[in-house]
């Protein structure tokens, strides 16, 4: 299967209506928290229509395409978290959903700071069959769009963002 890339125009879009999406809903978080690396980008995009702090998590599931570490690894955390997150209505962020393992290993750690409520929004679902679990803890999932299990390409992984590009034009249109 091809691998799916998007550019950051799409991103942007893709993002916009993600947050049009929360903002419509009844949840109005008090705080974001990006999963990094993957989450930062578009955590600081949805910052710019919900106007929220965010704060940033490390966890490394991937040491590189198509490899995985056996559990997630938590790499970087809330300084203290306890104070910062306790009562605190909490959207978790990241790019994609792929086996959810980061998702429940981040959500089960979030949770155990006793936040108001969980939400999690993630820019790509991938429709396969998942290692984890989405907690009953949250309240709301959000995904961007629904895609196949293939190999994601996102602009901020690209070293040369011209031949990222280029290379967008050159896959199959049936991308998304």
């Amino acid at each position: 299967m091809d691998p799916i890339a998007f550019s950051y125009n799409e991103i942007h879009k893709t993002v916009a209506e993600l947050a049009a999406r929360i903002m419509a809903s009844a949840y109005q978080p008090d705080v974001i928290v990006a999963i990094g690396s993957g989450g930062f980008i578009p955590a600081r995009m949805i910052k710019t229509f919900l106007k929220l702090p965010i704060y940033t998590v490390g966890i490394s599931l991937y040491v590189g395409e198509n490899v995985t570490l056996p559990v997630p690894k938590k790499i970087q955390w809330i300084d203290e978290v306890e104070q910062k997150l306790a009562g605190k209505k909490i959207l978790l962020v990241d790019e994609v959903d792929d086996s959810r393992t980061t998702l429940e290993y981040c959500i089960r750690e979030l949770a155990s700071h006793h936040p108001a409520e969980l939400a999690v929004a993630v820019l790509h679902n991938k429709d396969k069959e998942k290692r984890g679990v989405i907690p009953t803890e949250v309240v709301h999932y959000w995904a961007g769009e629904e895609l196949p299990d293939a190999w994601i390409k996102y602009p901020w992984d690209a070293v040369d963002i011209e031949a990222h590009d280029r290379m967008i034009l050159s896959l199959p249109s049936s991308q998304p």
